[in-house]
């Protein structure tokens, strides 16, 4: 299933890359770790936004589902709320714990790959 065009595709690509890149910084530099745990979510955020639109019609979307707390049942859609929450919670609190915290990104970047190529039509 191949619904993005280039344009969207090359710049999900590059948020994906990105947000692996900031993952591995925080795993080499845990002293600076929040910092690039953060950007890696938001930029896996961002590759998901490219792979299904355009982000200046998702975010809003994303942001009115947060804060009217809707019961989502578009996977993507809940996927992409959660990834909200936790952001705004690493921007709260980023003492939490980084090791657990990478894991959990890990996770949301693994998916967020399998969403790329799901809607690239290509691997990543």
């Amino acid at each position: 299933m191949s619904t993005m065009d280039g344009y969207r595709k090359g710049w999900a690509s590059r948020y994906l890359r990105e947000a692996k890149a900031e993952l591995t910084a925080a795993k080499k530099t845990p002293y600076m770790a929040a910092g690039f745990i953060l950007e890696a979510l938001t930029k896996a955020q961002a590759a998901i936004y490219y792979s299904i639109g355009d982000p200046s019609f998702i975010v809003p979307i994303v942001h009115e589902t947060l804060n009217t707390r809707q019961n989502v049942e578009e996977p993507i859609l809940n996927f992409l709320v959660e990834i909200e929450k936790t952001l705004q919670q690493l921007a709260h609190d980023p003492k939490s714990d980084n090791e657990k915290t990478m894991e959990q990104v890990n996770d949301i970047i693994e998916f967020t790959s399998e969403i790329v190529e799901l809607f690239g039509g290509g691997s990543s």
